[in-house]
């Protein structure tokens, strides 16, 4: 522990703490704009400045280790004038449209400019204007918006590791985006939105389907319904100041009803589905002598990474939609033959907390005889957008229920959110299968990080690991590439954490929150979902059971193929 002095004030430190750590120990809040912990701390913004006895000039708090006996001053007037004169810089050349712009009200730039009392900028002079970037099926870029800080590009090359974003030219007419000039449509770009989550201004977004959503609504001719996924019950509620890590399930269903929808259905019963496919999947090539390790498919993200990246493990990937596009093929099938409507004029719209999802429903295979599993999906923001753009009061709905069957669901399916739920479904529906017994839980696979686990199947040992983010499959993948490591399933999520942290949640000030704790209040609630579930594993479904016995006939069969498996395709980085 070291003796640093804060404004005055004696503080014990760890060694190798920055200033800027230490301030926040002690509660004092510096600003930052590029600063994002253990990935992006590069002191770019200047916005960290502090004074430091005996040194000739303001410090970045955010890069400058303490050392024992050190005086800090966070609070004179040059610190303040400084941070102030460098905040006018950055607005100088920037968009300030703030009333149009999608994140008016939670821009860490709008913010900062307001705690710090900006209420007039004086260095108006040459600024340039970019065109937008809305090529891309998922991302809107604006390099009109971005303000330099360099978050979206670490966020894409060291945690990602995608590395298709980087700064580009010199001086005044430096910009961020793809190598030369190119749209992200053209980039091996994989639609994961961790860009979007970082950034701390509108200089990135979602492409939006709000307006398709409408209108498919407002068309009398038209039956809509919804599905939900586990992941957006468990943030949504952030979007209407309701604390993080609260569950607003019924809420979200009755504000769905009131903007309009025909049926709302629950995503987690297109998981059980999954998990039906998929186990006996596995089963199969376990005992068939298949492909190994078989690789989880219901991320999107990660579907595109493999496609452009590892395409060589792509016969290793199950060959099962994802739960979305799953479910999406059963109701414009069992379920339009049930109710007896035209599937034609069945609109499906999946409410999910990804990104990539805008660009996996236009995948030419997703769709049965020649219907589109998903016609069209929101993010969890879109879809806040929606509920307020109604004049719904989200707060004061009674809760209410999914439309049944369709909305029977196990907490099986729920725990899908989280990284690792995929994998602890599946081993609690495969361990009862092989064994006879039950498996209510199986914790090893929760959590950060990557994980690995061994579960022994009637005396044989099946070898897993699961792992979340891209840049962590990298890893993963290599080492089954080079021999050094030995596994059966594999379960991957293209964003860190999973689908709870995904590129379409409701977005954080990284100033206030850290990552981990948000993670950890959002897989909180999903875990609670699951153990107040009365169903808890997925081939213990009614509906589950009642599709395969009316319809489906058995896992792995004819009809089933046809609605619920796909293929995939290698496709060029470039």
């Amino acid at each position: 522990m070291l003796t640093i002095y804060i404004d005055g004030r004696e503080y014990k430190v760890e060694e190798g703490s920055t200033v800027l750590d230490a301030c926040k120990e002690a509660g004092i809040n510096i600003p930052t704009l590029c600063y994002l912990k253990k990935v992006n701390e590069i002191g770019a913004c200047r916005m960290c400045l502090v004074e430091v006895e005996g040194a000739r000039t303001l410090q970045t708090s955010c890069v400058l280790p303490v050392t024992d006996g050190m005086k800090i001053k966070t609070n004179t007037e040059k610190v303040r004038e400084a941070r102030k004169s460098n905040l006018e810089l950055i607005l100088s050349n920037h968009d300030r449209e703030c009333l149009k712009c999608f994140r008016n009200g939670s821009c860490e730039l709008q913010k900062l400019s307001t705690d710090l009392g900006v209420d007039d900028i004086e260095f108006e002079g040459e600024r340039i204007e970019y065109p937008k970037d809305e090529e891309s099926l998922t991302l809107v870029r604006d390099p009109n918006k971005c303000v330099l800080c360099g978050r979206c590009v670490s966020v894409c090359k060291k945690v990602q590791t995608v590395d298709v974003l980087s700064s580009r030219d010199r001086g005044f007419k430096t910009t961020v985006g793809p190598a030369f000039g190119m749209s992200l449509a053209d980039t091996a770009c994989i639609g994961c939105g961790q860009c979007i989550n970082v950034c701390p201004t509108g200089a990135l977004r979602e492409k939006s389907s709000i307006e398709k959503v409408w209108s498919a609504i407002n068309n009398k001719n038209l039956h809509v319904v919804f599905q939900t996924a586990p992941s957006v019950r468990v943030a949504l509620g952030e979007e209407f100041n309701v604390p993080m890590g609260t569950s607003v399930t019924g809420k979200m269903v009755a504000a769905i009803r009131r903007m309009g929808a025909d049926r709302v259905f629950d995503t987690n019963t297109g998981a059980d589905l999954t998990i039906m496919e998929e186990g006996n999947e596995l089963l199969h090539r376990l005992e068939n002598d298949g492909v190994l390790p078989m690789i989880t498919s219901c991320s999107p993200g990660w579907v595109n990474f493999c496609e452009h990246y590892f395409p060589e493990f792509i016969p290793n990937l199950s060959s099962c939609k994802s739960p979305m596009n799953m479910f999406g093929a059963i109701i414009k099938s069992y379920y339009a033959e049930k109710e007896n409507i035209d599937p034609k004029t069945i609109y499906t719209v999946a409410v999910m907390p990804c990104t990539a999802k805008k660009t996996e429903i236009n995948r030419p295979e997703m769709e049965n005889d020649g219907l589109r599993d998903v016609d069209e999906t929101i993010t969890t923001r879109e879809f806040a957008k929606m509920i307020k753009e109604a004049r719904i009061d989200f707060n004061k709905l009674k809760d209410e229920e999914f439309d049944n069957p369709m909305g029977e669901a196990s907490g099986a399916g729920a725990i899908f959110g989280a990284t690792g739920g995929v994998m602890e479904a599946a081993v609690r529906t495969v361990y009862e299968k092989v064994t006879g017994e039950r498996l209510d839980n199986f914790e090893e696979v929760r959590g950060e990080g990557t994980k690995e686990f061994e579960v022994t199947l009637n005396g044989k040992v099946l070898k897993g690991v699961v792992v979340s983010g891209t840049g962590n499959a990298r890893r993963v993948l290599e080492s089954v590439k080079n021999g050094e490591k030995d596994y059966q399933f594999i379960e991957v999520m293209g964003c860190p954490g999973g689908c709870i942290m995904g590129g379409g949640q409701p977005l954080f000030n990284h100033t206030e929150h850290e990552w981990s704790d948000v993670f950890n209040l959002r897989s909180g609630a999903i875990y609670t979902e699951d153990e107040k579930s009365t169903v808890r594993r997925s081939h213990e479904n009614p509906f589950i059971k009642k599709l395969y016995d009316e319809y489906l006939g058995e896992p792995l069969g004819e009809k089933s193929h046809k609605l619920l498996h796909t293929e995939y395709t290698a496709r060029s980085k470039y």
